[in-house]
């Protein structure tokens, strides 16, 4: 059996704010990378208490990742010391990544759209980050 060195965490929706908040109990992480997650939290970083590497992408045009709320992270990030790498794509709605979003948020109404060059770029970005 091999030994392994490093685990990630990779989330996205809901998930990429689970994994956040993983991240931000001191879970002993290599990385976390969320997807269109929610940013907010009850319970910030602390300095010195998060091991992972942060990898988020969000929409930039996503009102359920509002601005505020990604101004507010990166400045919880900043405050915490975290390694933050941050894609946010102009215009981009949730759930960029899923290529079924856009016939979903028609059917339902929902703010949700695929974006396939936010799609490509957030994923490039997760594999540099992985290596």
């Amino acid at each position: 059996l091999k030994k392994v060195d490093r685990i990630f965490a990779i989330g996205y929706c809901f998930g990429g704010a689970v994994v956040l908040n993983q991240a931000r109990m001191g879970n002993d992480l290599a990385g976390v990378a969320s997807f269109h997650g929610s940013l907010g939290t009850q319970t910030p970083a602390q300095e010195g208490k998060v091991k992972a590497k942060v990898l988020v992408a969000t929409g930039g045009a996503d009102p359920m990742v509002p601005a505020k709320q990604v101004g507010d992270f990166v400045t919880e990030m900043g405050e915490a010391g975290v390694s933050l790498q941050l894609l946010s794509f102009p215009g981009v709605l949730h759930s960029f990544t899923n290529p079924d979003a856009t016939a979903k948020g028609k059917e339902t109404g929902l703010p949700v759209a695929y974006d396939e060059a936010a799609d490509k770029q957030s994923w490039a970005a997760l594999m540099q980050f992985l290596k």
